[in-house]
């Protein structure tokens, strides 16, 4: 089941936009102002934002900023407004779609399917890799927790990323510096990888090593391992 959020002030039109989409089979959560989904943006994924433009609190832009920013599920906007203007922002801020209000709840359906169904066939060709909270998107080179956006130095990167692909496999402190090595041609010697390791934990929020966990004179692993200090 597909979960949707509608960001929309105007009870009338939550009332039968959500009874609507319901009986199409999708699971709908429901804000009316900019601080009521934010907080629900950081608490649930969803595969979908029905956006009105204008709230009482601030934009319909501005929340769209932050889906994109995050995870970057699909933005359809609901405006009343449909000068040029607007949907020309709305677009050049990462929006899928919009519709212009009054308009038959057929015609978002149609709108709502269409856009799910290019983000199944982009997600299939997509490269991530997720362990708990933390995402790994290989194709842009970024990293997010909970939706935010991580910033590491390319060093830092590559570590995560290597540690990551090779789940619940010991990586002994040699490889892991032979492979930086080989990457960036600059020598790194051991106490310069524990920084580097405590540096990525402190970013990641992984103080505790209950993500990257040290192995005893042996090297890191990430997964089920439990012979960590």
């Amino acid at each position: 089941m597909k979960k949707i959020l509608l960001v929309e002030d105007n009870e009338s039109i939550v009332l039968g936009l959500k009874y609507s989409l319901e009986q199409e089979k999708f699971q709908v959560i429901t804000a009316k102002n900019k601080k009521e989904a934010v907080s629900i943006l950081e608490k649930y994924q969803f595969d979908l934002c029905l956006l009105d433009i204008s709230l009482p609190d601030g934009t319909g832009y501005e929340i769209c900023k932050i889906i994109k920013r995050g995870e970057d599920f699909p933005v359809i906007f609901l405006t009343a407004k449909d000068e040029e203007e607007n949907v020309i922002l709305g677009l050049d801020m990462g929006a899928d779609d919009y519709i212009s209000k009054p308009f038959r709840i057929g015609e978002l359906i149609s709108r709502i399917n269409s856009v799910l169904r290019r983000y199944d066939k982009q997600k299939k060709n997509e490269r991530t890799i997720e362990i708990k909270n933390i995402k790994i998107d290989l194709d842009k080179a970024k990293v997010f927790k909970n939706q935010e956006e991580i910033i590491l130095t390319s060093l830092e990167y590559k570590i995560l990323v290597m540690l990551f692909e090779n789940y619940n496999i010991l990586i002994s402190r040699e490889r892991l510096m032979e492979k930086i090595w080989d990457i960036d041609e600059n020598y790194v010697n051991d106490n310069t990888l524990t920084v580097y390791i405590k540096r990525i934990r402190q970013k990641i929020g992984d103080q505790e090593g209950n993500i990257i966990k040290t192995v005893r004179g042996l090297g890191y692993i990430v997964g089920d391992n439990d012979e960590n200090i």
